[in-house]
């Protein structure tokens, strides 16, 4: 019997060497904060950081040790089920985050510590990167990421159907009603990254977005189809969405 348990967790111990030492694929990610997938790059392809949270396996770069260690928000991030806590307070621009609720910001430039929004703020439309005065809450419920509006209306972010495989970027927006149908796609947290998926679009990454000022300079968020920092759309920026759980949202 005492040889059968050492056996075994032989076993385990091996496994759990082999997963570490799994090799990420071409342009995936390969480390990170809160990251525990493969950090070990391809043959001729190195392990690039983009920003504390994410790096990528590159063609051709010099392979660098990737950050791993897990995040740790100050507060629990905004959970996935249940009921969001409303509030009057709980509008765009409040100074004090609810609790249960998260900011959501990007923390690459050129959009460093810009925060998710709508574009006329508390109402439906797009769904923009603005200023920390402005930033709204955020809780992701059930797959869909709810924001928090004045008088304890809600404001749901939808995504833009895919018209053909040629589109490479999907508009996100705010509705009064939640996201539904082929196209409603499902939000979720990795760590304190935002991430979406839909069942009828294989993507290489599930937290690539795109900020593409339009053309009265609002700073517009996309769905990245590609790969973060790959081809990226003339005039836009690639970027990851973080969670921020600070009192008030700050530069």
């Amino acid at each position: 019997m005492k040889y059968a348990i050492a056996s075994s967790a032989c076993a385990l111990l091996l496994a759990v060497g082999a997963s570490a030492q799994a090799t990420a694929p071409q342009w995936g990610q390969c480390g990170g904060l809160g990251w525990t997938g493969p950090t070990v790059c391809p043959a001729g392809w190195g392990c690039v950081s983009t920003n504390e949270y994410y790096a990528q396996c590159l063609q051709g770069a010099t392979p660098a040790p990737p950050t791993t260690a897990p995040a740790s928000p100050t507060t629990p991030i905004g959970g996935g089920g249940g009921t969001p806590t409303t509030s009057s307070s709980a509008a765009s621009g409040t100074t004090t985050l609810l609790s249960g609720n998260s900011f959501i910001r990007a923390v690459e430039d050129p959009n460093f510590h810009q925060y998710l929004q709508s574009e006329v703020l508390g109402t439906a439309g797009d769904a923009v990167l603005g200023s920390p005065a402005t930033a709204a809450q955020f809780q992701i419920v059930n797959g869909q990421l709810v924001q928090e509006v004045p008088g304890g209306t809600l404001l749901y972010a939808t995504v833009e159907g895919q018209a053909n495989s040629t589109v490479t970027k999907l508009k996100m927006s705010w509705s009064t009603t939640p996201a539904s149908g082929a196209n409603a796609g499902t939000f979720m947290w990795s760590g304190d990254t935002v991430e979406w998926s839909i069942p009828t679009i294989a993507r290489p990454q599930l937290n690539a977005w795109l900020v593409c000022p339009d053309a009265a300079g609002n700073k517009d968020v996309y769905i990245n189809l590609g790969n973060y920092d790959y081809m990226t759309p003339a005039g836009c920026a690639d970027e990851t969405i973080h969670a921020y759980t600070g009192a008030t949202a700050t530069p």
